[in-house]
């Protein structure tokens, strides 16, 4: 929701910056003529050495919108809890079609008989920076490294029922020592096969 007055609509209501040490944010903010006449505008801040506001004045033709950027400079201290008690003001004034930029004057806005000069109070809030997005882990499709303890070893005469449940038989490793099996799951189903061959031949 804009703030509002008579001459135009400003928004946000409230600037905010995404604060981080050592960075220069930019806050947009869009002034828009609510009349079917030409209004003139002029942005002032409590900060002029912290805050750089471009255009900080111009020209909004009948019902048309204008884009100011206000800019904090970089900062190398945070205030205690991101407080802060920083204040925008937007002036604004009905002028004479044709009027530039250019002839915008600060006795424009003053408030007097006869002169239709309108403000709107901004203020500043500082807010915690987004959080980087995690990086999604992607599947692996290819083969598959499985790890297996020594220790597990279908010994000799064993049966081939410890296959079943998961054990692997690898003879020709030393015991006390892990395995690195990098098998596709056919290769896999393969290798047990194998395996299970051996045992029952020793069996027999």
């Amino acid at each position: 929701m804009a703030a509002s007055c008579v001459l135009v609509d400003v928004d946000p209501p409230e600037l905010q910056f995404p604060f981080e040490l050592g960075k220069q944010i930019s806050c947009p903010l869009k002034i828009t003529n609510r009349t079917g006449r030409t209004v003139a505008f002029k942005v002032k801040t409590t900060s002029p050495k912290k805050y750089c506001v471009r255009p900080n004045n111009g020209v909004v033709g009948p019902r048309s919108a204008c884009v100011v950027v206000v800019t904090m400079q970089a900062q190398t201290m945070a205030p205690p809890d991101l407080q802060c008690k920083d204040k925008f003001l937007v002036q604004s004034v009905v002028v004479s079609d044709g009027l530039s930029a250019k002839d915008i004057t600060s006795q424009m806005f003053m408030k007097d008989e006869g002169n239709m000069a309108e403000e709107v109070k901004l203020k500043v809030a500082y807010v915690m920076p987004p959080e980087p997005q995690s990086e999604i882990a992607e599947e692996f499709d290819g083969p598959q490294r499985i790890f297996v303890p020594m220790e597990r070893i279908v010994e000799d005469g064993r049966s081939g029922s410890g296959l079943s449940s998961g054990s692997v038989s690898l003879r020709s490793a030393e015991l006390g020592t892990v395995s690195v099996l990098d098998f596709s799951p056919m290769k896999f189903l393969s290798c047990c096969g194998e395996s299970l061959k051996e045992i029952n031949g020793q069996s027999a």
